[in-house]
């Protein structure tokens, strides 16, 4: 066909000079376009795997030592995997041939060795906590206790790293607190007390702070709700592991109203209170978290 002859239509070669040249201009910036595209499926991928809702495991390495998957380890910790199907934890276990690698070996890695020396349970002679470290010979490590080193249960909580590094956290990182003393890692909830359970976090954190715990004949309500209402476990900018500064945490609860005869929180005026201090140190509610002899928890 002529497609001279037909009115109106422009030559094939030079429509298709006029796309080449369109492209020679457009070129570039698609090229950059693309590398722009390709660098955000990177982040994206990046970014989702610190957003997913499952954890990214990275199992603990010990040098030497391989998978023998959980089974084996049943047979002398049978009392632990008994109850392990209940743990928050079990969702770490995968079905079908991945399973040797995810289970018991995931926190306190490749076991071999521990069943190879008939259940040694030896820590090397340079270790710390914090930085273990392998020796050789008969003073090799065979197995992984998280117990001595939260920096396994950091593999995963990769946001409970930082918190510990906040002004104010619990001992952990110094080693005199391990994450197992609060946590139970082989039944049931992970937060002892947590979840559905029919006592608050009290029980755990009353262990220690025995003086909080009460009971009072006046008890702050707070305290039926547990610590975690006020206190943040892991660590905090703010004293005492508070989660707010001064009575920016009361308020939180007791809230405050402005009228024209002045500023009420509950039924009383403040405001020569809010003045003076922080509700618990101002000599008006010292007993914060409960007292014997007033229903004001002043002392």
């Amino acid at each position: 066909m002529n497609h001279d002859l037909i009115p109106n239509r422009p030559h094939p070669q030079r429509v298709r000079a006029r796309w080449a040249a369109v492209w020679a201009r457009l070129r570039p910036q698609a090229e950059r376009h693309a590398i722009i595209l390709a660098l955000a499926v990177v982040l994206a991928g990046a970014i989702s795997c610190e957003t997913v809702t499952r954890t990214v495991v990275v199992p603990p390495h010990i040098p030497g030592a391989t998978y023998v998957g959980s089974e084996a380890c049943a047979q002398c910790h049978e009392n632990i995997t008994r109850d392990f199907k209940t743990a928050t934890h079990a969702r770490l276990q995968t079905p079908g041939p991945n399973a040797i690698n995810m289970g018991c070996e995931s926190c306190h890695g490749p076991a071999s060795l521990h069943v190879e020396s008939a259940g040694d349970r030896k820590t090397a002679t340079n270790y710390r906590p914090g930085s273990p470290r392998v020796a050789s010979g008969s003073q090799r490590q065979t197995i992984i206790n998280p117990r001595r080193s939260s920096e396994n249960c950091f593999e995963c909580h990769l946001d409970k790293r930082g918190s510990f590094e906040l002004p104010h956290h619990h001992p952990v990182a110094e080693g005199r607190v391990s994450c197992g003393d609060c946590h139970e890692p082989h039944k049931g909830s992970a937060t002892k007390g947590g979840g559905t359970a029919l006592v608050s976090d009290i029980a755990t954190c009353g262990k220690c702070h025995t003086a909080q715990r009460g009971p009072f004949v006046f008890e702050h309500e707070a305290m039926r709700e547990g610590c975690i209402t006020c206190h943040d476990p892991h660590g905090s900018v703010n004293e005492k592991l508070l989660k707010a500064r001064n009575q920016s945490l009361c308020l939180k609860c007791h809230f405050q109203q402005q009228t024209g005869t002045g500023l009420y929180i509950g039924s009383v005026e403040h405001s020569r209170f809010l003045r003076t201090g922080t509700c618990w140190t101002a000599g008006c509610h010292e007993a914060i978290h409960g007292s014997q002899v007033s229903s004001s928890l002043r002392f």
